[in-house]
């Protein structure tokens, strides 16, 4: 153990010796999260849908240039020849190296979370799980990041591979470019790159999402078999010829993990609907059988919601405003969270103002916020939370107009409530308050359809 501290300590100090691994190790990352913000900073919270996805760039440009890079040059300069006469084994030499790297990732993975947190990333919403994403993620990279090492001769070489492997995961393995935004075909693809299920296991846990168990699976098989190849093919010296065929045992564990995904239906995701969710009349079929404008929420008629084409919202199993159906069972897992928002709802200011209209608004405000953040099952649930404390405390006869008005007029009203969800455990909704508002008239119009008959209660 002595030993393995020793080593760890003389690595770390060599690592920030090393212009080149404090590059890759801090400012790249720092990069790529500015990079991010300057692209997604009007999203409703800034950076919350890709936390996954800018930590595991930090990890893969650890991986594929940091690391090897850092190995080979050494090995190159004759270092390791001088490593290889200690009286300890090679693991602990490894071992060492890697618990190097992990501390350098780890405190970059902090300051990138620091400096998001300044440009208004929410806190994860659980950060423990965040934490073991990270580190299997790291695991499984790493892993990657020894066999490119055992396998190259010279730095150019490290760049040459880790550019092969970093900018296609980047492009179409879902890291850089959110996969329900890559056409079917890269989703298919993306299903047999690691870095995919990196991003998905961080970005549940920042967002709540949970069900990461085969990220989870795909990251270790990966980490396990990277490791394994990597220590076959360990070598002191550059003159030493690697055995390549162990980087079968390698490569092959990601083509058994893309075709365990396809084979279990989790590679493709639909596109993402709803970034124009279109205008409120857009949902209207039929002209009101009064020529006369409403002025007010008091004048809408039974025949102005009949004109009302709910066939047009999109459906309840999407990933727009989407609802649970009334039998479906959320998971244990999200239990005490969908538990806390029921709790919560009736101690909350903005959801007991006289104004029924804003205060209706108010509460369909945390059914659009967790379907903003793509907050999986979560957002699923809410919704129903929302119907029965608006029906509790909205008269019956005036909760049909109140909606109807609601989706009609996405633009009226006060945005404060979006600013006060904390006491649900929720992340505050910043930027441009436009997005939240088009999940507010959808599930207007939804709500709406379940009171009147229009829609199925299901």
């Amino acid at each position: 153990m002595k030993a393995l501290l020793h080593l760890t300590a003389v690595s770390l100090k060599l690592n920030f010796r090393n212009r080149m691994a404090i590059l890759y190790g801090y400012l790249f990352p720092l990069i790529f999260l500015v990079a991010f913000w300057a692209v997604y900073r009007n999203d409703p919270v800034p950076l919350a849908l890709h936390a996954g996805q800018f930590l595991t760039i930090t990890i893969l440009g650890s991986a594929c240039f940091g690391l090897p890079t850092t190995i080979v040059s050494e090995r190159e300069r004759g270092v390791w020849r001088r490593y290889a006469l200690m009286p300890v084994r090679h693991w602990v030499f490894v071992t060492a190296i890697l618990g190097a790297r992990a501390v350098l990732l780890l405190t970059a993975a902090l300051l990138q979370l620091a400096l998001a947190f300044a440009f208004g990333l929410p806190v994860p919403i659980h950060p423990a799980d965040l934490f073991i994403a990270f580190a299997v993620a790291s695991a499984a990279f790493l892993a990657l990041g020894l066999v490119i090492a055992m396998l190259v001769d010279n730095v150019p070489a490290v760049q040459a591979l880790g550019q092969c492997i970093f900018l296609p995961m980047l492009m179409i393995g879902g890291v850089a470019i959110r996969l329900e935004s890559l056409p079917a075909w890269a989703q298919h693809i993306s299903a047999f790159f690691p870095g995919r299920y990196a991003v998905e296991a961080m970005q549940r846990a920042a967002t709540g999402n949970g069900g990461a168990g085969f990220d989870f699976l795909a990251l270790s098989l990966i980490a396990a078999a990277g490791s394994v190849a990597a220590t076959a093919m360990f070598r002191w010296d550059k003159a030493i010829r690697p055995r390549r065929g162990w980087l079968l045992l390698a490569t092959g564990i990601w083509l058994a993990v893309g075709v365990m995904a396809e084979r279990h239906g989790r590679v493709t995701i639909g596109q993402q609907e709803g970034r124009d969710i279109g205008k409120a009349t857009d949902y209207v079929a039929a002209k009101p059988v009064s020529a006369a404008p409403r002025t007010s929420w008091h004048e809408v008629s039974d025949a102005d919601i009949d004109g009302i084409d709910f066939g047009r919202l999109p459906p309840d199993e999407g990933i727009v405003s989407p609802i649970s159906r009334s039998d479906e069972t959320p998971d244990p897992a999200i239990q005490p969270e969908l538990d806390h928002v029921r709790d919560a709802l009736p101690g909350w200011a903005p959801g007991t103002i006289a104004d029924p209209v804003q205060r209706a608004r108010n509460l369909l405000v945390i059914a659009a916020v967790p379907d903003i953040l793509q907050m999986e099952q979560v957002e699923r649930f809410v919704p129903r939370l929302v119907f029965a404390r608006l029906q509790a405390v909205i008269p019956p006869r005036d909760l049909p107009k109140i909606l109807y008005w609601i989706a009609l007029h996405p633009d009226d009203g006060d945005d404060a409530a979006i600013h006060q969800l904390g006491a649900f455990g929720l992340p505050d909704a910043s930027g441009p308050t436009k997005p939240v508002r088009g999940r507010i008239m959808l599930y207007a119009f939804k709500l709406l359809g379940r009171l009147t008959g229009h829609l199925p209660v299901n």
